[in-house]
């Protein structure tokens, strides 16, 4: 499996976010087989003295949300710097595609997160694929599977195995 797919959820949206949750799933893009998996939680406020942001247009995105995801959020987590050092772990020694649902998202974030705490980077930039122009080609794809979708929307790792789907379908229709 030389793709995963990343997701998180934050409290701003800007390079600078606060990051609440960080998960990705490794898979097969050709057959959709799924790999393990990354889940972590981060403590908010490691993030805010770290000097991440928060924005009051995400905040108050947040408390439409769905409950689920609300609570999921608001579990104890573990200090930033601890959690990129372990999903640099979990992303070792391999040459990974990262997928993410917008490249100036998900992977930006994380990059700079890495950065800001003079962390090294655990993937290589040139690997970094963008779920959004994938499903641009077949967009009713996606349409089907988001409105089949059983689980939780805005958990990052229910959001990975989502976009999984029809990012694979999407791929497998265009490879014919």
């Amino acid at each position: 499996m030389k793709h995963v797919m990343l997701d998180i959820e934050t409290l701003a949206d800007t390079n600078n976010a606060v990051i609440v949750t960080i998960g990705a799933v490794k898979f097969n893009i050709e057959t959709g087989e799924i790999g393990s998996q990354f889940y972590r939680n981060i403590d908010i406020d490691s993030c805010l003295d770290a000097g991440f942001e928060v924005n009051g247009g995400t905040i108050k995105w947040w408390m439409t949300n769905n409950e689920e995801a609300r609570k999921e959020m608001a579990m104890p987590g573990g200090h930033i710097s601890r959690v990129l050092h372990d999903f640099g772990v979990f992303l070792k020694d391999e040459d990974y595609h990262i997928w993410a649902n917008g490249l100036r998202f998900d992977t930006a974030i994380v990059e700079n997160a890495y950065r800001r705490l003079k962390l090294k980077v655990p993937w290589d930039h040139r690997k970094e694929m963008d779920v959004r122009t994938l499903v641009s080609f077949a967009p009713e794809i996606k349409k089907e599977v988001v409105k089949n979708r059983t689980n939780v929307r805005h958990n990052a790792i229910d959001d990975c195995l989502t976009q999984i789907e029809y990012c694979t379908k999407t791929y497998n229709k265009l490879k014919i």
